[in-house]
Parts: C-alpha cells; sequence; structure tokens
C-alpha cells in the first residue's frame, strides 16, 4: 500500500510561489478614474448643487425664487421708468409676487394631473388656464392696489385687466418652464434606465465570457489530477489539487467585470502556471518582459490567462521538447500594450481559429471581452511569427492603479 500524503488538501501551507502577493483585492473599484484636469467644476461646489437640486421639491422651489425674484425686478425696472414712487410700488409688486406665487402653486397642481395626456389637451389646457389666470391676476392686483399705496386711482370695468396681457405672458413663460423641466428630467431618466439595462446586458456577457473559461480550464486540470492519481503520484496530486484551490479561490474575488492592475494579474497568473508546471515540468518555459509603469496599469481581471492556456494547449503541449511563451507589457504614450509570444508552429489561418479544433475558443472569448469593456478604443492583433511561432497583441488605453504596484519578481 502507498504512503498517503502528508498534508491533506487545504491543509498545507501554499508553497512560497514567484508571483506578487496581493491580498486586499475585495472591493477594487471598475475603472475608477483620478479626478479630471484644472478647469473642471470643483467637487465640492458639485456637492452643494447637487444637495440644492436634491429633489423635485426643491428643485420647484428654486425655480420660484428665481423666477419670481426677476419678475420683481423687472416689475421694478418698470416703475423707474415711469418715475413711479419705488416706496409703494415695491409693495405693490411684494403683493403680485405672493398673487403669483400662489397662482403657480395652483396651476402645478393641475399641470401634474393633466401632464401626462395627450400634447393637444395639454397645450390648450396651458393656453386657457394662463389666459384666466392672467385675467384673475391682473385684477387681483388692481383691487388691491388702491390698498396698499395711497392716492393709487381704483380701477373699474376693463380697468382691472389692463395687465392681464403682461401677467399671462409671464404665467405662460412659467408654465414652459414647468414642462420643459420635466420633459428633461423625465428623458434623463429614460437615458439612465437605458444606460443601466445596456451596462447590466454588458455585466451578464462579461460574466458569461469569464465563466466559460471555467469548465474548460477545470477539465484539464482534472484530468491532470487524475493522472497523477492513476501513477501513484500522490503528493504532486495534492499539490495541484492546492494549487488550484487557490486559483479559484482568486478568481471567485476578483468579479468578471473588474478591473485589476497588470500586477494583480500577474499574481494570478502565477497560480496558473504553478498549476500548469505540475504538469509539464521543465517542458515549459514562461518569460515576462513587463516595463515598471506597465504595473500599476489597470487591466480586465483574468485577461491572460485564456491566452496562456490557449498558447500551452497548442504550441507547448503537442511539442516533445515543450515551448516558451514570451509576455510583454508596456506604456506607449496612453496606450497599454500587452504582448504575448510562443514558439509553437503557428497557425494556417489566423482568421478562423475556432474552426481549427477548436483552437481558437480563448482568443475569440479575449476578443469579444474586450469589445464589451472598450468597444471603440483597443485593439487586438494576431500574427504568425518568423520563423516559427504565434503572437497576440492587445493595446488599451491605459489606466491607472489609484495605488503604486509593490515591486515584485514575475514567475519564471
Amino acid at each position: 500500500m502507498s504512503n498517503k500524503p502528508t498534508n491533506p488538501l487545504g491543509s498545507q501551507a501554499d508553497e512560497p510561489h514567484n508571483a506578487p502577493e496581493h491580498n486586499n483585492v475585495r472591493g477594487q473599484a471598475l475603472g475608477v478614474r483620478p479626478p479630471g484636469p484644472s478647469g473642471e467644476i470643483p467637487a465640492n461646489t458639485m456637492s452643494a448643487l447637487n444637495r440644492l437640486f436634491s429633489t423635485k421639491e426643491a428643485t420647484f422651489w428654486l425655480f420660484q425664487l428665481f423666477g419670481w425674484t426677476g419678475y420683481f425686478l423687472v416689475r421694478t425696472f418698470q416703475a423707474i421708468t415711469f418715475e413711479l414712487d419705488l416706496r409703494f410700488a415695491s409693495v405693490q409688486y411684494l403683493a403680485a409676487v405672493v398673487i403669483g406665487v400662489s397662482m403657480t402653486i395652483v396651476l402645478r397642481h393641475v399641470y401634474r394631473i393633466v401632464r401626462d395626456k395627450p400634447l393637444p389637451l395639454v397645450l390648450l389646457m396651458v393656453v386657457v388656464l394662463c389666459a384666466s389666470f392672467g385675467l384673475l391676476f391682473s385684477s387681483l392686483e388692481l383691487a388691491l392696489a388702491p390698498v396698499i399705496v395711497p392716492g393709487f386711482q381704483r380701477a373699474v370695468g376693463l380697468e382691472l385687466f389692463s395687465n392681464a396681457m403682461f401677467e399671462s405672458t409671464a404665467l405662460f413663460a412659467w408654465s414652459a418652464i414647468y414642462f420643459g423641466y420635466h420633459y428633461y428630467t423625465g428623458l434623463q431618466e429614460q437615458k439612465a434606465q437605458v444606460l443601466k439595462a445596456t451596462a447590466m446586458a454588458h455585466q451578464a456577457q462579461l460574466k458569461m465570457l469569464r465563466y466559460q473559461l471555467n469548465p474548460h480550464f477545470l477539465f484539464n486540470t482534472l484530468n491532470a489530477i487524475s493522472t497523477l492519481v492513476l501513477d501513484k503520484s500522490e503528493q504532486d496530486a495534492n499539490k495541484m489539487l492546492t494549487k488550484l484551490s487557490s486559483f479559484l479561490r482568486y478568481t471567485l474575488v476578483n468579479q468578471p467585470t473588474q478591473r485589476i492592475s497588470l500586477d494583480k494579474e500577474l499574481y494570478a497568473l502565477g497560480l496558473y502556471l504553478d498549476i500548469e508546471k505540475v504538469r509539464f515540468q521543465d517542458r515549459l518555459t514562461v518569460e515576462f518582459d513587463i516595463d515598471d509603469k506597465a504595473k500599476i496599469a489597470l487591466v480586465p481581471s483574468l485577461i491572460l490567462q485564456p491566452l496562456i492556456e490557449n498558447a500551452i494547449k497548442y504550441a507547448v503541449a503537442p511539442s516533445i521538447d515543450g515551448g516558451t511563451i514570451t509576455v510583454c507589457a508596456k506604456v506607449v504614450g496612453t496606450r497599454l500594450i500587452l504582448a504575448l509570444k510562443d514558439s509553437g508552429p503557428g497557425v494556417d489561418d489566423i482568421h478562423h481559429l475556432v474552426s481549427q479544433s477548436g483552437s481558437g475558443v480563448g482568443i475569440a472569448n479575449t476578443r469579444e471581452r474586450l469589445a464589451q469593456i472598450y468597444p471603440d478604443d483597443h485593439e487586438f492583433r494576431l500574427e504568425n511569427l518568423d520563423p516559427t511561432g504565434f503572437g497576440v497583441t492587445i493595446e488599451v488605453p491605459c489606466e491607472k492603479a489609484e495605488t503604486k504596484a509593490k515591486s515584485s519578481q514575475l514567475p519564471n
């Protein structure tokens, strides 16, 4: 009977591997950008504006304040042009403001009822109400004027409606602002709903694209573990299971829609390569050429793993001597360039990879993920290398992580 491994699965400490360690990865922001350049509205000013316009009720009363203040100033200017006594005229205009505010509160409640009706009916209601309220407005103001202003001549008959045109115009302008505001907010709410639905659809698509790789990867790994068990290599099988557990734990912490620093991506890649090195031993060689500036750039979580897996499957595994995979990353201007090359035989037709015995699943998946995350702002290039080999190049915007990645030794 063979000796059982001394360390059961999950109890042994992971062997120190040569990828950078990152413990606090939960809650990494999705593509968070630093504050914008100078010239933008300061954050505290935007916060104050958001508080002022936080609710429709607050917005209504702000519009009332500014609108009727403007009305008062216009009437005051009118009094100046007619050389009226401002001491008494201002009191009359304040009374007019009170009347106007009261009428617009009534109009608001009526408009709430009719604003969802057909447009012709709404327009008819607005015209009728503004004209009627304008007549009432003028008559009330001129009826109160002799009481408020000493010596003001009492209006009688049609004289009570002498200001009706001006007051109706003011109420019509108020109505236009009211419906314009509600049309604008309704349009913004619809846009927000569309954006939210689109974002949810994109997230669902990204999750599907990421998680559909797991069964393929698990099948290969479990098949290799089964082979090790049959060969009585229990220590290697246990080591491989432990590494698999660490890798899957990492994939659960980092969501498919998340963007992480390239340094953390290389850490995940180190976990994956530890698993594959149990299978291929010295037949698998991975070389890294990573620019320090590129380490803190944000990339989609596990964007490199399916490309590495594809290279191992079709460039390293079929060869008796194995092969070499090279991973490069550099920042050029505002762009992050990732390149992966292998020493395999290349492919006959890079435009129809999936049809070649399923050899392009990982590549097609990565291409689709990039299209979802960077719709019109990325490049994904494939090429056969000279004299032999296959290369994949990814170019995306260089978005920097908030904190600099710690210097670390890359997997070798």
